[in-house]
């Protein structure tokens, strides 16, 4: 397996495989694929787009890809990530109403 033959089929309309998506995340965050590359999958991927298995086979993987924190002493744990700016409408009235919810249960 190569990251040539992964842009090629994706390119080519084709579902990549779990192992696929496993090997980019893989080798591109270790350094083994450089940008120029990644960008080529990624605008492959904007063009044809992913199926649901795919893109959760490529969160999956992402999130794979870095440190985890085990934070189940807490209890349920949530999570919301926003990449901020101006066009972040939820994230502002999102935590507080979370938060009113948790006395509701006791």
């Amino acid at each position: 397996m190569n990251i040539q033959e992964i842009i090629a089929k994706k390119r080519d309309k084709h579902k990549l495989t779990k192992q696929e998506i496993e090997y980019f995340i893989e080798n591109y965050t270790n350094g083994n694929i450089p940008d120029y590359q990644a960008a080529a999958l990624i605008m492959a991927i904007y063009l044809n787009g992913m199926d649901e298995e795919e893109t959760t086979n490529l969160s999956i993987a992402m999130s794979k890809s870095g440190d985890i924190l085990d934070l189940s002493e807490l209890g349920i744990v949530v999570d919301k990530h926003s990449t901020g700016g101006i066009g972040d409408k939820v994230t502002l009235i999102l935590a507080p109403i979370i938060a009113s919810l948790r006395n509701t249960s006791g």
